[in-house]
């Protein structure tokens, strides 16, 4: 008897839990809602944070491929100017050009369109300059031959493959990035955390793939 009135006794006090708990959760229902819902912010907050660190790494990887480029243009000049009846103007352009690219600066954390714009501008500057000046080196057979000359044809052949590689990622990484930011309800947290849309690579008009280098 006396178990039985203790296995009742505990069924009793497990009713009265459970009733109580659910009085509570009537009363306090929001709490828990409001809980899942911080919870779900963090989440998508820490996934867009995400991927602005990996548009911040890729951005680096097209910095580091652009300063290549432009750390090999001296050597090139040097090697042009060697030979004395080299169009002078051509080689201004080159370096002018350069000297216009290295004056743009982007901040990782304010990748805006205007800015992308800015600094793709400058660097098409060089690539059109290295362009003329390429073309104007087939009247020197001499210049062609030449050892260094042709050793800087393959480094900047390399370069600009992996200017178009590094360039591709980052497109990519922006592209994650921005949709994650314009739907909704991605767009709340976005606005909560001072994310915006962030600029990314456009091709020139006609310029489906990367320029060639050819000496």
């Amino acid at each position: 008897m006396k178990l039985v009135a203790e296995t009742q006794n505990s069924l009793y006090l497990c009713r009265k839990l459970t009733k109580t708990f659910m009085e509570i959760l009537k009363k306090f229902w929001w709490v828990g809602l409001l809980a899942i819902l911080i919870f779900w912010v963090i989440g998508k907050y820490n996934g867009i944070a995400a991927k602005d660190q990996e548009v911040k790494r890729t951005w680096g990887d097209v910095e580091s491929d652009y300063q290549r480029r432009s750390d090999l243009i001296p050597n090139l000049v040097s090697t042009v100017k060697g030979y004395a009846d080299f169009e002078q103007k051509t080689l201004t352009d080159v370096i002018q050009a350069r000297a216009s690219a290295t004056q743009v600066k982007i901040d990782p954390t304010n990748l805006t369109p205007e800015k992308l714009q800015e600094f793709q501008q400058a660097q098409s500057g060089i690539s059109s300059a290295l362009g003329r000046l390429l073309v104007v080196s087939e009247n020197y057979p001499n210049l062609k031959a030449n050892q260094n000359f042709l050793d800087l044809q393959a480094q900047l052949e390399g370069t600009e493959n992996r200017i178009s590689v590094s360039r591709k990622r980052f497109n990519e990484a922006v592209q994650g990035f921005n949709t994650a930011i314009v739907g909704f309800p991605g767009n709340l947290v976005a606005k909560l955390g001072g994310f915006v849309e962030k600029g990314f690579f456009k091709a020139a008009e006609g310029a489906e793939k990367a320029p060639e280098v050819k000496f």
